[in-house]
């Protein structure tokens, strides 16, 4: 019974750790960098909604489509500010341009939400619940990896079956034949990122009535989604969402048999074997070099 729980727990969480990681592969295959700010993006997401929802009394859907319309925008901040001026010099410090971004975001998120950590109003998909084998479950529970799941078949569908899909991924290929064909790489790139912020908005916004709310929630989901994100193989989408699956069980398992205070020592030992017995990650496939 404990187990089957712990199942439960681990599948909702490994999908937010799943659709953090696939922000992390979408700006990837597209840009070939990541952003590092996906934990604050996230944490934005839940605090925006929380403020326009409970503090400005706005109905939920519309607290919920503006705030993850302000991740998306960030998204596309994050793009400008903190990666495209060092790309366009050849430089690999957006690695910590985007960490610093992050960084400046909680700040402003602790001086204007307060330091406090909040809770979402209760609703009834965290106060009603069904038994499951004997085990009490919510429907938020349900509704997280469902989501989650289902956000990864949408992209999938979009990046394969349409045509600006197709143009988002042609731009990491081979840039100069995507111009040629009249692809503008830059709005690519910046779509890219929103897609990102979108993600991680959706991630904070399932993840927000189970947890509490805060400017410093998002730091150790958005290590965790990039550990998830190597461990899935970078390049495979749903290689990314099924590690993202396995660390969240995992994590909930180990919990479950040894206490919260070895998960994160455990946790991120298994990532370490795993990449040291598969450097290119579960799902990845090892890179072949010309010479």
């Amino acid at each position: 019974m404990i187990f089957l729980s712990a199942l439960i727990t681990g599948l909702g969480l490994g999908s937010m750790y799943g659709l953090l990681a696939l922000g992390f592969y979408v700006t990837y295959v597209v840009s070939n960098t990541v952003n590092f700010a996906q934990g604050s993006t996230m944490m934005l997401g839940a605090v925006l909604c929380f403020t326009f929802w409970v503090t400005l009394g706005w109905p939920a859907p519309l607290a919920i489509v503006v705030a993850l319309m302000c991740c998306a925008l960030w998204g596309v901040v994050v793009e400008r500010i903190a990666v495209r001026p060092f790309v366009r010099r050849q430089s690999e410090a957006w690695l910590m341009a985007t960490v610093a971004l992050g960084i400046v975001l909680d700040n402003v998120v602790l001086f204007t939400f307060g330091r406090d950590p909040r809770g979402m109003p209760p609703t009834p998909l965290v106060t009603e619940a069904f038994v499951v084998a004997g085990v009490r479950v919510q429907p938020q529970q349900i509704l997280i990896p469902l989501v989650g799941i289902g956000l990864a078949i949408a992209f999938t569908v979009f990046s394969r079956r349409t045509r600006h899909g197709l143009a988002m991924l042609a731009v990491v290929q081979n840039e100069a034949a995507a111009r040629l064909v009249g692809i503008n790489v830059a709005v690519a790139v910046s779509a890219a990122f929103a897609l990102s912020g979108f993600f991680a908005g959706v991630a904070g916004i399932l993840i927000a009535p189970l947890f509490t709310i805060s400017s410093t929630m998002g730091t150790m989901f958005g290590i965790k989604a990039f550990a998830v994100a190597i461990l899935g193989g970078i390049t495979n989408p749903w290689g990314v969402m099924c590690a993202g699956l396995l660390y969240g069980v995992a994590e909930a398992m180990i919990t479950a048999s040894f206490g919260s205070t070895y998960t994160q020592i455990m946790a991120f030992s298994l990532v370490i074997v795993a990449l040291a017995l598969r450097p290119e990650g579960l799902f990845g496939r090892a890179s072949v070099k010309k010479v």
